[in-house]
Order: structure tokens, then C-alpha cells, then sequence
């Protein structure tokens, strides 16, 4: 059964937010199931939110452009490009906020503060011990704040999630 433990997030230069977590399931299939969009739409996104678009063009240059649909229906769009895949063991990316079309839409489209940056880097890094897998996730540049907070929660719900599709997926394998 896939479990996860999350650390606190720590800050590094206050720009950074780092989430450490670690998976009862192999590598593989945890890298998978943020790589392939059929896995990835089973989990993306906060409690209560689904996720009913999602494309992934995993290569350096591709671009990903998926939706979380909040659960009173508001669709939030991303979009990023990748700028390096390791797999199984990395993947970097942009994230941007992005309309219906995958036009790229200032945070306060969406209802973040002017401070919220128009692009960020999220680095996952994917590490076998002992059989079961340590993900540590990177989202910066975000300063510390209200919306920092927010952003923590939605990915440690996000985890949390991602965790309970492995533990069915591992059974189903």
C-alpha cells in the first residue's frame, strides 16, 4: 500500500517552497503517474478537485497544459514547458497561469496578488531507498505569505491524493 509522509515545508532563501515525501511504491509508477496523463488526471489537484483535462508532451520543449476544476465547477488552467527530464528521477518545469486555449493569463486572473510570479520552476526529484520511492518537490520563486500557505496546501493535498492513487495502482498492477 502506497503511504506518504510530508515534512514541513522548508524555505530556502524564503523563495523557495520544498515538500519532501516518501512513497510505499517503486519509482517507476510514481514517476508515471506524474508523466502520463491517464495517471495524472486521477489525482492532480487539491481535495475535492478533479482534473479533466490534461496533455503532457514530455520531452525538453514539450509543454503540459492541464485543468483543475474546483469543487463549485471553476476551472483553473496551467501551463508549462519542460526544461529537463531524467527519468525516472527528474523533471523541470515552468508553470504558468493559462486560460481554456493554453494562453498564458496573469496570476490576478485567477485571483492571486500582483506579487504572485507570472512564471515559476517546479523541480520533482524521484529517489529509490529501500524499495519505495522519496519525491521532493521545488515551487519557486514564492515568497513567504498568505498565498505561500495556500499554494503548500494545495500540494501536500495534491500528495496526499497522488498517494491513495498508488496504493489502487500498485493493486491493480
Amino acid at each position: 500500500m502506497a503511504t506518504t509522509k510530508s515534512y514541513p515545508a522548508r524555505q530556502i532563501a524564503d523563495r523557495a517552497l520544498v515538500i519532501t515525501c516518501l512513497f510505499d511504491a517503486p519509482r517507476n509508477l510514481v514517476f508515471n503517474a506524474w508523466t502520463q496523463p491517464q495517471r495524472m488526471m486521477r489525482w492532480w489537484g487539491p481535495k475535492g478537485f478533479t482534473c479533466p483535462v490534461c496533455k503532457i508532451d514530455l520531452r525538453p520543449g514539450g509543454v503540459y497544459f492541464n485543468c483543475m476544476r474546483s469543487p463549485e465547477g471553476r476551472d483553473y488552467w496551467s501551463r508549462g514547458v519542460y526544461r529537463e527530464i531524467v527519468e525516472p528521477q527528474r523533471i523541470v518545469c515552468t508553470d504558468t497561469f493559462a486560460d481554456e486555449k493554453g494562453n498564458t493569463v496573469p496570476p490576478e486572473h485567477y485571483g492571486m496578488s500582483a506579487d504572485w510570479p507570472a512564471e515559476a520552476l517546479i523541480e520533482v526529484t524521484f529517489t529509490e531507498q529501500a524499495g519505495k520511492t522519496r519525491l521532493t518537490l521545488r515551487h519557486s520563486p514564492i515568497k513567504p505569505g498568505p498565498e505561500r500557505n495556500m499554494c503548500e496546501q494545495g500540494w501536500s493535498e495534491s500528495i496526499e491524493k497522488l498517494a491513495d492513487y498508488l496504493a489502487k495502482a500498485i493493486l491493480e498492477e
